[in-house]
């Protein structure tokens, strides 16, 4: 069934098909309509979960934790500074190995005070051991959350699903629905083979002396790089369901070209527009989509970037003092390549700057002729920075 929602409420559909038990969330834009509709869900008796009111995002992942340990399928949702308030517990959730899943509307992040988007909340919190997908649009952010309950599950590992601020958030599409026997087909009641029990009483974890606490991470770092062969085999089921593909990457009109750009998100949207008309130009140029940014796929991007003469990354966010997260991580995957593109790095879009398809095709000449130079010029390179900002 086909219905028109915004990326908040396909988000919150999605959490109502994976028949949640404990949401506990604070409200923040722009995902504040998350926690309304499931609101709404729960008190209109259309959902049966507890819905547990808070007074901040650090309480909010602490329901969920304590809910999900003891066996419960918990959600979550938040933004930018919510975000960064979860950072502590985040950890938490991460290193107790419990599938909690999280909806985050990208949001910047402040000061100056910013209610706008970028990825830079949840690009900043990339090191906490949780897997990151990044949604297109509507329609993914409903698909991906239900990928995220089954693959958080399977692999015992916390899950965000990220979603562009406004751009999705607050824009409505069609989307298609599936129905609930069709979820709980997919996704089957959450069974944990440990939980905290009163009855029998079970001891989460000795603390992290360290005689142990090396290896701890290592196991969670272990399982966090396999959650990359997690994802296909969820995505291939789902897709064989639901008749909806999706792997770690899309690679879009990519057939023999010379330029690539690369890009996550609501971003890919307006790539696709630009190489298309470079394209109907006889420009060989196409795009790489990230889907699956933790764990990284280092070897996947190797694999679809390499023909390429250069590639152009592209992204919302900034390692403030060197180069954006996407590019640094990309470039490492290639550090050991004996052939290899030359990488640009192009910073934009931050603070909901608009990115036209005329800047992405100014992007693409600029990569062009660094590209038969040989060189890289300015780097990263700011998209639409105001000079008259800056006197």
């Amino acid at each position: 069934m086909r219905q028109l929602l915004n990326g908040n409420e396909a988000a919150a559909l999605a959490a109502k098909l994976a028949r949640v038990q404990v949401i506990s969330a604070y409200p923040i834009t722009p995902q504040t309509v998350v926690v309304e509709t499931l609101a709404k869900y729960v008190a209109d008796g259309e959902l049966e979960a507890e819905f547990v009111k808070v007074e901040s995002e650090h309480s909010a992942l602490s329901v969920c934790l304590g809910a999900s340990a003891t066996g419960a399928r918990a959600f979550t949702a938040t933004s930018s500074q919510g975000l960064m308030l979860m950072s502590e517990i985040l950890y938490v959730v991460s290193g107790m190995r419990l599938p909690v899943v999280m909806a985050n509307a990208n949001r910047s992040l402040s000061a100056p005070l910013s209610i706008w988007n970028d990825q830079q909340d949840s690009l900043s919190v990339r090191d906490s051991g949780w897997i990151q997908l990044y949604g297109e649009n509507n329609q993914e952010i409903l698909d991906l959350l239900l990928l995220a309950f089954r693959l958080a599950e399977s692999l015992s590992l916390p899950t965000m699903v990220c979603y562009d601020g406004y751009i999705l958030s607050h824009t409505s599409e069609s989307v298609e629905v599936p129905s609930q026997e069709e979820v709980d087909a997919f996704l089957p009641p959450y069974s944990p083979s440990l939980r905290l029990d009163p009855d029998r009483p079970l001891t989460m974890g000795p603390v992290g002396v360290p005689e142990i606490y090396l290896e701890a991470r290592y196991m969670q770092h272990r399982a966090l790089r396999g959650a990359k062969e997690g994802f296909v085999r969820v995505a291939e089921e789902f897709g064989r369901r639901f008749g909806r593909r999706y792997g770690i990457l899309e690679e879009y009109r990519t057939e023999g070209a010379e330029v690539l750009l690369l890009a996550m998100g609501s971003l890919a949207g307006t790539a696709k527009e630009a190489v298309d008309r470079c394209r109907e130009r006889g420009e060989r140029v196409g795009l790489v989509r990230l889907l699956l940014y933790r764990p990284f796929p280092g070897e996947e991007l190797v694999r679809a970037l390499s023909g390429a003469k250069v590639v152009a990354v592209l992204e919302k966010d900034i390692s403030t003092g060197w180069m954006g997260a996407l590019y640094t991580d990309t470039v490492a995957a290639f550090a050991n390549e004996a052939r290899r593109p030359l990488f640009l790095n192009f910073i934009l879009g931050l603070g909901s700057r608009d990115v036209r398809v005329e800047d992405l095709e100014e992007v693409i000449r600029t990569v062009r002729r660094e590209g038969e130079e040989g060189r890289v010029g300015e780097n990263p390179r700011w998209v639409g920075v105001k000079k008259e900002v800056l006197e």
